[in-house]
């Protein structure tokens, strides 16, 4: 019997949202055009964020060792592409104009003058110690003049990216430098033995978690297809909520609750309503993702082996969805407070949950905001199966909350609900 009052609850939903022709467009359309139009916007973002080449302007002056081995660094790199048809001047105006981001400019003579600086100054240091014999072979100090490595930035590169830049210069330069000092006490000391083999006494050793866990960045299809699904499931807040406020205005609510049938019988056919449609919005997404991306030059929306786990997570954030909007529905009066109040916070939902913008690209303040956001579990949980290839459960503690969120709603909303018909 309580399965027949079930079944009469989820077929009254269906004809509620078979009246209202805009909320199907909304619910089903608008996300689709989004997650589109923002992929398109974002992929080149996420391209620069993954490491894609960023084109410099490298000027050789030199055209000698060194210049020839911050021009192989550069070029080994996964950060920039050269540019080399351009001189001083033009490069200054190109940057200076927001062509280009930066310009590397080495000097004329940089290698002579620096072998000459250091042999100078290393037979010098060797001839202090009684050394060298000949005092023929003795080189005078010679003033020469520091040479400056010139880098134009654009005005409106990331302070960030400057700091790096020089700091990667700095440190080929260092190392140059360094090469040609051992190399040059060798040739001084007439020693075979290659000094400078063990001078890294220090390194790097990066280590990585286990289990199959990797920090991985997403690229733009793997953000915004989970992202904008999520967006599309808590969006039905807005029409669940109009259909309680309808309910209430109409009537039914009242012949709902002098009905034998119990109030909350009514939330859970709405519940498995919506969740059907969270479930049918998840998967045009994914279809998007997977058929049409591939055509319009974006990455392909990859979930070989992970269907079963984004659908558990799209069913939990439905149930969060469908909470909140209960829980909007019963506090609102009419339909002018519901619609402009729900869309709104979904919107400010969103933004504070990594939707409009990854959470890792967010401010150290905000990213802690973030994670009081229910969006932002779901969108971890996607993240966790998506790039982390995590089972149900390495994603359990996101269910959870999200679980927890649906049932604290439907409370409030129950206890709400009692208050208003005992006054």
């Amino acid at each position: 019997m309580l399965l027949y009052k079930l079944w009469r609850s989820f077929i009254k939903e269906i004809l509620l949202l078979k009246r209202d022709i805009g909320g199907i467009v909304i619910i089903f359309v608008m996300p689709l055009l989004l997650i589109i139009t923002i992929t398109l916007i974002q992929d080149s973002t996420f391209k620069n964020l993954e490491g894609s080449k960023i084109p410099i302007i490298f000027i050789d002056n030199d055209k000698s060792e060194i210049s020839k081995n911050i021009k192989h660094e550069l070029e080994g790199s996964k950060t920039f592409e050269l540019l080399t048809n351009y001189t001083e001047k033009s490069a200054q105006n190109a940057v200076f104009s927001g062509d280009y981001q930066m310009a590397i400019v080495i000097p004329e003579n940089l290698t002579k003058d620096l072998n000459s600086n250091i042999d100078s100054k290393v037979q010098t240091i060797v001839s202090s110690f009684g050394l060298e014999e000949n005092s023929d072979k003795k080189a005078q100090l010679q003033a020469i003049k520091a040479k400056d490595i010139h880098l134009y930035f654009d005005p409106a590169t990331n302070l960030g990216f400057k700091n790096n830049v020089m700091n990667a210069v700095n440190k080929m330069v260092f190392e140059i430098e360094n090469k040609k000092i051992y190399k040059a006490f060798q040739d001084q000391l007439g020693t075979t033995e290659n000094l400078e083999e063990n001078k890294n006494l220090i390194s790097f050793k990066e280590i990585t978690q286990k289990k199959g866990k990797m920090d991985v960045m997403p690229n733009s299809v793997q953000h915004n297809v989970p992202a904008w699904a999520l967006f599309a499931i808590f969006f039905i807040v807005v029409p669940l909520s109009i259909n309680l406020v309808k309910e209430k205005s109409q009537g039914t609510s009242v012949r709902a609750r002098i009905s034998p049938t119990p109030y909350f019988v009514h939330i859970l056919g709405k519940t498995f309503t919506y969740l059907i449609i969270c479930v049918i919005q998840f998967l045009l997404m994914v279809a998007v993702g997977i058929y049409l991306f591939p055509y319009m030059d974006l990455p392909q929306f990859d979930v070989t082996g992970k269907m079963f786990q984004l659908i558990v997570v799209t069913l939990f954030s439905g149930l969060a969805a469908i909470g909140f909007g209960v829980l909007l529905g019963t506090i609102a009066d009419t339909q002018e407070q519901s619609a402009p109040f729900g869309a709104t916070s979904v919107v400010v939902l969103a933004a504070v949950g990594g939707i409009w913008v990854p959470v890792f690209l967010m401010p150290e303040f905000m990213q802690t905001v973030a994670k009081f956001s229910p969006m932002n579990w779901g969108l971890n949980a996607y993240y966790d199966i998506i790039l982390r290839n995590s089972g149900i459960g390495g994603i359990a503690k996101e269910l959870t909350f999200l679980f927890l969120f649906y049932l604290a709603m439907v409370g409030i909303s129950l206890i709400y609900e009692r208050k208003q018909n005992a006054v």
